[in-house]
């Protein structure tokens, strides 16, 4: 498997991360160390198990890390939901970040689909789906 840091979908999910981790440090401090610390760990857990799932593994390995990571991905979507709903974050912010979220679940299923299915991933990872 390539480098990690040549795979669109770690570049994206990382730049994910560091968004979630600004726009969770001005969260109210009672908040931080709850919804903020749980929202940053389902982020940066995208990134670290694509990390995990390339680091010489078979590609079934590869897929199966790569569900974990749109099962962090997922988690993510909610408590950015939960973030928007209780106005911990504007409305702008929340859809911006669930957009990028949704664009990187995207990327993550046809990612495993393809190691699943025995198809070559190109060394930029795949692309996003347009609309989908």
């Amino acid at each position: 498997m390539q480098d990690f840091r040549n795979l669109r979908v770690w570049q994206q999910s990382h730049e994910l991360t560091l968004a979630v981790f600004k726009v969770t440090a001005r969260l109210p401090r009672d908040e931080r160390y709850l919804l903020a610390n749980q929202t940053r760990r389902a982020a940066a857990s995208v990134p670290t198990n694509i990390v995990e799932g390339t680091a010489g593994r078979s590609d079934r390995d590869t897929a199966r890390y790569l569900g974990i990571a749109a099962g962090s991905a997922a988690e993510l979507e909610y408590h950015l939901i939960l973030l928007g709903d209780l106005e911990l974050l504007s409305r702008d912010e929340v859809d911006q970040l669930l957009r990028a979220t949704a664009s990187v679940r995207r990327m993550l299923n046809v990612f495993a689909r393809r190691l699943r299915e025995g198809k070559s991933v190109p060394a930029h990872g795949p692309r996003p789906m347009a609309n989908g």
